[in-house]
């Protein structure tokens, strides 16, 4: 992809005006390290990993207080600690733990130097946390090489559908997003309002801006794309998109790609630690970002490598409020796969969802929420659906069906769910003529409203 003479500006001088020069940070710096270091063979990162790791529980042991009594409870001491199968016999870091121990978690002499922010708590679950300075450059840095796989560079124009400011800022604050905004080279769409009424006006705006890089949450852009699909609207098409705040399946890919006429790409993160993996240009998986980041898949003793895991992790530059171990809820599955692209980083081969959009059996098995979209991909006539679990022996499916939709359709899906579960599970299905997105701007095709599994 050719490079604009604004990119190059951008990229060489204004940027590194305003991060290195105006704001004092080394964003740029660690920036190029991890682009440098993405090319080391997967055993050269695995040892800087390690490195990085032992450094971190030896400050956490001298320096954090929840994890001192811990370890000491546990009969854990970091110096016995000799390769990731005795880290991973560290006692497991929950939000319950957070927020029961946040000063303890802060480490002694560090309080002046953590910053705090929030989750959004789209489960109900709104979670305060800490961080340093340098670990937020980092993650910037991180995000930055991860997007750039993608083909999302810096100055290069994008257009962001994206969750809208809470309340309406002040005259200054609109102002000074424009600048911002205009300087980075992006527009941002409030997906927030998007309703089926006012689909075209999101379609003229992307006409209007022609955006080389669309970046978006995914189910307002599945959304969109159904919508130009079934309208016959053609847009200027991006060079590539990129999937971001929840996990793009791959039947949600391909309704993307045939309505704008590019690849899309898929990216995990989560709002503690920003961008945890992504997808690269060849897109044979995930690249977990493990020069940054340690993410273990946890799974019941015995089960197979190739069953979804609960997704564990550390920052290894969080000194201030380190999370070791962290649960944040996701799952996802592993991959042994080595990317043709050459770089050393491992791969997820997928993010199957949220832990909570999991479905769970009464005989104990784990359903994760990629299932349901695999499954219901080639049902002819559906339009779109959403899956909710209440009780642990029901599944309610809800469906919005279009011409083609049919009997034959319905046996369908009960005879598929019936070879993975069984009768041990009763499927409710309600026709529906809509599914809204959540008050977030996030389209949730599976949900369990069950209790959470106490922790492994």
């Amino acid at each position: 992809m050719k490079t604009s003479w604004y990119e190059k500006a951008f990229s060489r001088v204004l940027y590194p005006l305003w991060e290195s020069g105006l704001r004092r940070r080394h964003t740029l710096a660690y920036l190029a390290d991890y682009q440098r270091d993405q090319w080391l063979a997967p055993e050269q990162i695995a040892a800087l990993q390690w490195q990085r790791l032992k450094r971190l529980l030896e400050h956490c042991e001298q320096k954090v207080p929840y994890y001192r009594q811990r370890w000491r409870e546990a009969g854990v001491a970091v110096a016995d600690i000799r390769n990731l199968d005795d880290y991973a016999q560290l006692p497991v870091l929950t939000k319950a733990d957070i927020r029961q121990h946040f000063d303890a978690l802060q480490a002694e002499g560090w309080h002046d130097r953590v910053l705090t922010k929030a989750t959004g708590g789209s489960t109900g679950d709104p979670l305060r946390f800490g961080y340093t300075r340098e670990s937020y450059e980092r993650r910037t840095a991180v995000m930055w090489r991860g997007y750039d796989w993608a083909g999302s560079r810096m100055g290069r124009r994008t257009l962001f559908v994206w969750g809208g400011a809470v309340g309406t800022p002040h005259r200054l604050q609109q102002f000074k997003d424009r600048v911002y905004n205009a300087a980075f080279a992006r527009r941002v769409l409030n997906s927030f309002g998007m309703t089926e009424a006012n689909m075209a006006g999101y379609a003229d705006a992307i006409d209007d801006y022609r955006p080389q890089v669309i970046v978006g949450y995914v189910g307002p852009l599945v959304r969109l794309a159904q919508w130009l699909l079934d309208t016959g609207r053609r847009v200027a098409a991006p060079r590539s998109i990129i999937g971001a705040a929840e996990s793009l399946h791959e039947f949600q890919r391909e309704i993307i790609e045939r309505a704008f006429g590019c690849p899309a790409y898929n990216t995990y993160g989560c709002r503690e630690f920003m961008l945890i993996a992504s997808e690269c240009e060849r897109r044979e998986g995930l690249h977990v970002n493990a020069d940054h980041l340690v993410v273990e898949l946890q799974r019941h003793p015995g089960a197979p490598a190739t069953e979804p895991g609960e997704v564990v992790i550390t920052d290894l530059f969080n000194y201030g409020m380190p999370f070791v171990r962290y649960l944040n809820g996701d799952v996802a599955t592993a991959s042994d796969h080595v990317c043709s692209c050459g770089r050393g980083l491992p791969l997820l081969q997928r993010v199957d969802g949220r832990l909570l959009d999991a479905i769970r059996t009464p005989a104990g098995h784990l359903l994760p929420g990629e299932f349901f979209p695999h499954m219901l991909k080639d049902v002819p006539g559906l339009v779109r659906f959403q899956v909710v679990q209440r009780r642990l022996d029901q599944l309610e499916l809800s469906l919005v069906r279009g011409p083609g939709f049919d009997e034959a359709s319905l046996a369908y899906i009960r005879r598929e769910l019936a070879k993975v579960v069984g009768d041990s599970l009763q499927l409710n299905v309600h026709f529906v003529d809509d599914i809204p997105l959540t008050p977030s701007g996030k389209w949730r095709v599976c949900i369990s409203e069950l209790p959470a599994a106490p922790a492994a």
